[in-house]
């Protein structure tokens, strides 16, 4: 059996390479982008009044001035107005051009307004205070929005002040959800005594949501030749296919022998960790199939330490970052394997993060996921894990 790193290293050298396609930039958020975006001119693109207030010369103010006569009002979106006489100034509102021949802002809360004059009412005025200097932030041609960026709200503003109607981002791959068993029904209905809801596929379809992949939702019953006409079908349609149960030793496991059928090749087909063990990953020259243990808790495991990481990487993603915790108890677990231990993380006033252990009653323990907020990866050399030691933590939730 492979180990937990060389596993995943396989899934990401047979990663996706999907197309770039091109979307307004109404429909372009959450996408990742493909081509880097410019600055089309200066930012700012003029010397810009960071305040409202007045405008003045410094060497007016140097000289000993502090009572400026008002020559008019320079607004925002007004073109630039000149000051041409000493001892005058101009009033000023945010955004606006700083009018030529003044260099210098004074908030109105540091002057007083009365029959067309301005007094300072502060000592101390430094030269080009509250301007926001011409292409100080960044200067045309300069790469703004980089090949890679997921686009959210930040991103997409930059995008529209440069005016990029539309934007060159990576083409969604189609994504099949398909659950397998006789023993699974609808959600909808009342399962008999020997019977259970399907559930992992719902839960599968929000994670991939959260990259913003909306996946079809599929069920199929345990019939070696009714899978196999299916899964043909749906291999056809898609670019990935991610299977829920049917990959264990049982004699309703038929999933790997239906897609060496169909033509897909394995990678591999087992780990050695707990939960998760019987996970199998294969391949065509242009799809990935992922076939998922049903037990529930696997199922999360393994789309989080695996699935969510080659999607991620398939967009043009970066990999998410590493993120570490402590355990706040000691913890044991004997057998020679990587082992995936829930855990609940808290923030300690010290700065650390400590997992606190979740073990549960095994990978069919769904509702012991409730509280749990990440898996801790526990290396396979040893068994006993002492408080305070720090792990590998992979997040299945951001909601709190």
């Amino acid at each position: 059996m492979l180990s937990v790193a060389d596993a995943f290293a396989i899934t990401q050298q047979h990663r996706l390479q999907l197309p770039a396609e091109t979307v307004s930039l109404a429909d372009a958020s959450g996408r990742v982008l493909r081509e880097a975006v410019s600055a089309d001119r200066n930012f700012p693109p003029f010397n810009r009044v960071a305040m409202d207030g007045i405008a003045i010369r410094f060497t007016d103010y140097t000289a000993g001035q502090r009572t400026f006569r008002l020559a008019g009002v320079q607004r925002a979106g007004e073109p630039q107005q000149t000051l041409d006489k000493a001892n005058e100034c101009l009033e000023i509102m945010t955004g606006a051009m700083l009018p030529l021949g003044v260099d210098t802002v004074i908030r109105y809360e540091d002057v007083t307004i009365d029959d067309c004059q301005a007094t300072l009412t502060i000592d101390t005025v430094q030269k080009n205070q509250h301007v926001h200097p011409q292409a100080i932030d960044r200067r045309a041609g300069d790469e703004l929005l980089s090949i890679g960026m997921r686009l959210g709200p930040p991103e997409l503003a930059v995008a529209a002040s440069v005016g990029q109607t539309t934007l060159t981002v990576t083409a969604l791959p189609r994504v099949a959800l398909i659950s397998t068993g006789d023993e699974l029904v609808d959600i909808g209905d009342t399962p008999l005594p020997y019977q259970i809801r399907r559930s992992n596929t719902y839960l599968l379809q929000a994670g991939l949501a959260s990259l913003g992949i909306a996946a079809t939702l599929h069920h199929i019953v345990d019939n070696e030749a009714i899978l196999e006409e299916q899964l043909a079908t749906l291999l056809t349609q898609n670019d990935i296919l991610i299977l829920s149960g049917g990959v264990s030793a049982g004699k309703a496991d038929f999933v790997p022998s239906v897609m060496a059928r169909l033509g897909v090749q394995k990678q591999f087909h087992k780990i050695e960790q707990r939960p998760g063990k019987p996970l199998w990953f294969g391949t065509t020259p242009d799809k990935a199939v992922f076939g998922l243990p049903g037990n529930p808790v696997s199922t999360v495991l393994c789309a989080y330490r695996y699935v969510m990481p080659y999607l991620r990487t398939s967009l043009g993603l970066a990999p998410a970052p590493i993120r570490y915790a402590r355990l706040a108890a000691p913890f044991v677990f004997a057998p020679a394997v990587t082992f995936f231990l829930p855990v609940r993380l808290t923030s300690e006033p010290d700065g650390r993060t400590l997992a606190h252990a979740l073990p549960g009653s095994g990978s069919a323990d769904f509702a012991n996921l409730l509280a749990a907020d990440a898996f801790m990866e526990l290396p396979a050399n040893r068994s006993e894990f002492g408080v305070d030691e720090a792990f590998q933590v992979w997040m299945t939730r951001s909601d709190r």
